[in-house]
């Protein structure tokens, strides 16, 4: 993606920026990782990715085989709480990588799943790419992460897939499932009692198959009516289609 006319050295010559890849690095196994994300991951000169505001980055930790000792690593911390991540947050992680950019260095951005789906990029992504050369690398996404391991297709012929944040209050929740023909509920953690009760009520909930971390060995699959609602990660997803699996 262009970005603005090259900045000027002290004699006049253009000065060589940096690229930001943004780097979808799938639901969790290292295995569904793209060729393409390891070639560029490995030739970096900076790995930035998201972290919890104490402990380890779950996107580093997919792809930390490819990480080398000579590359600097930027975490950029999040805290866990509910609701959006501060602005500040994403105005000092552009300001940063602007920085390495600016200075002549490639940037691997990592994110989970695929990048520009529901992606902690696509704030930094809007924020460097009006100034700064990006390349995005799609990734492997929960929604094709959690059909593989439900054994379930996701939408199939003429139907429409609506993909549904938990996060939605109750009334916008139950109006989206309503009229969709397939949908993949997101974003689960405590929501998962809300989301049971919209369901029950569009007598959807015997449809519903549960599923959480999936591609990892602690991968869960199960029907909806056999979770505790008070034990869901937030990494966990809820496929529904009307008229069954098939």
């Amino acid at each position: 993606m262009a970005g603005l006319s090259p900045a000027m050295t002290m004699h006049g010559e253009p000065m060589v920026r940096g690229t930001l890849y943004g780097i979808g690095v799938g639901p969790g196994d290292p295995e569904l990782v793209t060729l393409k994300a390891v070639r560029l991951l490995r030739a970096v000169a900076v790995v930035a990715y998201p972290a919890p505001d104490r402990g380890e980055s779950f996107a580093r930790a997919i792809v930390a085989e490819w990480i080398g000792p000579h590359q600097r690593e930027i975490a950029i911390r999040f805290p866990m709480r509910p609701g959006a991540p501060p602005v500040a947050i994403y105005e000092a992680a552009a300001d940063r990588l602007a920085g390495e950019l600016e200075a002549g260095r490639d940037v691997a951005l990592l994110c989970q799943g695929d990048a520009m789906l529901y992606g902690s990029f696509i704030p930094i992504f809007a924020r460097l790419a009006p100034h700064h050369r990006v390349e995005i690398v799609p990734g492997v996404s929960s929604l094709a992460a959690c059909g593989a391991a439900a054994g379930q297709p996701l939408a199939t012929r003429d139907e429409t897939l609506t993909v549904v944040p938990a996060t939605l209050p109750e009334a916008d929740l139950r109006r989206r499932l309503a009229a969709a023909d397939a949908a993949a509920v997101i974003k689960i953690g405590r929501h998962l009692g809300k989301l049971r009760r919209v369901l029950d009520r569009l007598d959807l909930a015997g449809a519903a198959v549960y599923v959480e971390r999936a591609s990892l060995p602690v991968q869960r699959v199960a029907p909806l009516a056999a979770v505790d609602p008070e034990a869901a990660p937030y990494f966990s997803m809820v496929l529904v289609r009307r008229g069954g699996p098939f």
